[in-house]
């Protein structure tokens, strides 16, 4: 664990939130032009395993929850101010938020919660695009959230490992 105020704990916040900023304008642009350039259900390819389709997403991803748009609004505003608690007032007691994989995957989900969050402050809804096969749409934000879930989910073996060896 690092002492408070050390320079790199300063660094380690500017790669969090540089992460989150950046799948955040990666999302939001993408939205943008798909909603510019598209009309909704409109696919580009129109066939093909690999299509961008304009679709509206009431619900969570995957399309569960389908018209719980204020209720998952509430939850995703919830993740999000939980996310900065940590990051700012807990990250030391959880190893795996004090390392260099820790904040850029935080930055992940925290971009990819924000992303979706400003479509349902701002929309309504959620923006999906990507449409591959039989898979439901998803957009930029879910990719980011979903990637920053799997690395938490491989790290805790080895956090696992660690408190072991320290308990040992």
């Amino acid at each position: 664990m690092r002492k408070t105020g050390h320079p790199q704990d300063k660094w380690w916040n500017v790669v969090f939130f540089l992460t989150a900023l950046l799948v955040i304008a990666a999302d939001q642009l993408s939205k943008q032009w798909i909603r510019s350039s598209l009309d909704l259900w409109q696919s580009l390819p129109e066939t093909g395993l690999f299509r961008l389709t304009h679709i509206h997403n009431h619900g969570a991803a995957f399309g569960l929850f389908q018209d719980q748009s204020f209720p998952l609004t509430i939850v995703a505003l919830n993740v999000f101010i939980t996310l900065l608690v940590f990051v700012f007032f807990f990250y030391r007691r959880f190893p795996f938020l004090d390392d260099k994989l820790g904040r850029p995957t935080l930055g992940l989900v925290l971009g990819g919660t924000a992303g979706n969050l400003v479509d349902r402050l701002r929309l309504g809804y959620v923006t999906d695009f990507i449409d591959i096969g039989i898979w439901p749409a998803f957009n930029i934000a879910d990719s980011a959230i979903v990637i920053g879930l799997i690395i938490f989910a491989y790290s805790f073996p080895s956090i696992s490992r660690a408190k072991k060896d320290l308990s040992s």
